[in-house]
């Protein structure tokens, strides 16, 4: 059984978020759509330690012939409800062109124990050219710092956490993982590597077929301190892994499902269900 008091003291800050909003999202409203939807996801995703329910997150995917949206909502749940609150939604909107992903903009709005987090990016050619983070990054001799020269070519991370195939190659292969991405949240700038591990099966209410396995490595950059424990502990960390499910009627492949090795146990995100279909008519 989990300990729920020792589980709110050993969960780094980074999974923290990822249980309060855990890819959350915010309404679509908040964005225009793209004109017309190739493909659109439906998911919820669950969220677990040891076994252990924290947290669930639906969310939405809808991409067009030129454009993508992404949002979702997270809250916490089972044994860490009882000793913290947490709850979150987020969106990111962006173009799709001839060989990439370029996000537009990117909201998060995130409160636990009613402490609120706020961060807004827009975003040009991948380039950052407004940002809103509240509370603000607080200043630590030992920060690394954040400059222009590292916010250029950036994915934020609800995009980041697609991966965008254009061309003709076979989307469950080798190919869907051999990548880094750029990811920067409004605080951290990092590199999520991806290596090829295996096509393997998988299976939730809506989906049943195969996945693409890929290994997982976190690469800091900037925004960062060196000296953090939970810094050094993921950087070193070897086993974080994604399953990837191709989006329907796109080129883009949505994660099926997350695992990540923590001081406390294995964290598992999860598609309780996920129901993927290609769409010919507008998006309203």
């Amino acid at each position: 059984m989990i300990d729920a008091f020792r589980l709110r003291r050993r969960v780094p800050r980074g999974l923290a978020v990822l249980a309060g909003v855990a890819l959350a999202g915010a309404t679509v409203a908040a964005f225009a759509p793209p004109a017309h939807a190739d493909g659109r996801l439906d998911a919820k995703y669950v969220l677990s330690i040891g076994g252990g329910e924290i947290g669930r997150a639906p969310g939405v995917a809808e991409a067009g012939p030129t454009a993508y949206e992404i949002s979702g909502t997270g809250r916490l749940t089972g044994v860490m409800r009882a000793v913290s609150s947490g709850k979150g939604r987020a969106a990111a909107r962006g173009a799709l062109n001839a060989s990439k992903m370029v996000p537009q903009l990117y909201a998060l709005n995130a409160e636990a124990d009613g402490k609120a987090e706020v961060a807004r990016l827009a975003m040009v050619a991948g380039a950052v050219k407004e940002m809103e983070v509240e509370p603000p990054l607080k200043a630590a001799p030992d920060r690394v710092p954040l400059t222009d020269a590292v916010l250029q070519n950036i994915m934020d991370p609800m995009s980041g956490a697609f991966v965008y195939l254009p061309g003709t190659a076979e989307m469950l292969s080798r190919a869907a993982c051999e990548r880094s991405v750029p990811v920067f949240d409004g605080r951290q700038r990092y590199d999520v590597t991806l290596s090829f591990q295996r096509i393997e099966p998988v299976k939730a209410e809506g989906y049943a077929g195969p996945a693409v396995v890929c290994a997982v490595r976190y690469v800091p950059v900037a925004g960062h301190r060196p000296t953090r424990y939970t810094v050094k502990y993921m950087m070193e960390n070897k086993d974080i892994y994604v399953w990837l499910v191709p989006l329907a009627g796109t080129r883009l492949l949505a994660p099926f499902q997350v695992s990540v090795a923590t001081m406390i146990g294995t964290a598992v995100f999860e598609a309780a269900t996920f129901s993927t279909q290609a769409k010919a008519a507008a998006v309203r």
